[in-house]
């Protein structure tokens, strides 16, 4: 059931979902079994120029958001707060998470990362304070071209993923699995944290 407003509860909610989604991008990338597509990508970077995987993070956040201005998008409150929370908290628990070496560990951390970016999403796209920069893009391109979400979310997602492979970034069995189940996910738990303007008026019995 959705939520009503609490504009605190709305918040926590919000610094909590990028928090987490920034744990999961970590837990992904010490299991080096593959990443998003997008993950991909920043690894990618992140092998190229030595820079840590958070500021790279935050740095391909800018360069999409500068590609919101010709498609007339405006950035929220959750929008900023996306490049901030989630660079810092995904170079913290990177930090002290150890790539891992043992199968088992591996996998652990692939699957738990994948349903924790999962509930991370729906946590804070279900506060609806504006769209991260990467939803932004989406929604904008879709806006603009008149194609379908699903079509212009597989380009976006194939080119970075390309883009991030020949950068040396890692594809593997994670890669997949988050492809094929992260929709899913996401979708399940939105029904469980979005948020609603506000309560409903009561009926009389």
């Amino acid at each position: 059931m959705p939520l009503a407003v609490n504009p605190t509860a709305r918040m926590i909610q919000l610094i909590a979902g990028l928090a987490l989604y920034g744990t999961s991008m970590a837990m992904m990338t010490r299991a080096g079994l593959g990443l998003s597509p997008w993950d991909v990508l920043h690894e990618g970077f992140t092998v190229r120029t030595g820079l840590s995987f958070g500021v790279i993070t935050a740095i391909t956040s800018g360069a999409v958001l500068l590609a919101w201005v010709p498609l007339r998008q405006r950035p929220g409150l959750g929008t900023i707060a996306n490049v901030v929370v989630i660079a810092v908290t995904v170079d913290l628990v990177r930090l002290v998470l150890p790539q891992q070496h043992d199968l088992r560990w591996q996998i652990a951390l692939l699957v738990g990362g994948v349903v924790l970016n999962g509930v991370a999403t729906a946590a804070y796209i279900g506060v609806r304070l504006g769209p991260g920069p990467r939803d932004g893009l989406m929604t904008g391109l879709v806006a603009v071209s008149g194609r379908s979400v699903q079509l212009v979310r597989t380009a976006i997602e194939a080119s970075v993923l390309l883009a991030g492979w020949l950068l040396g970034g890692t594809v593997g069995v994670g890669t997949l699995l988050y492809a094929f189940t992260i929709g899913s996910l996401t979708q399940y738990f939105l029904a469980r944290t979005t948020w609603r303007d506000q309560e409903p008026c009561a009926t009389a019995p």
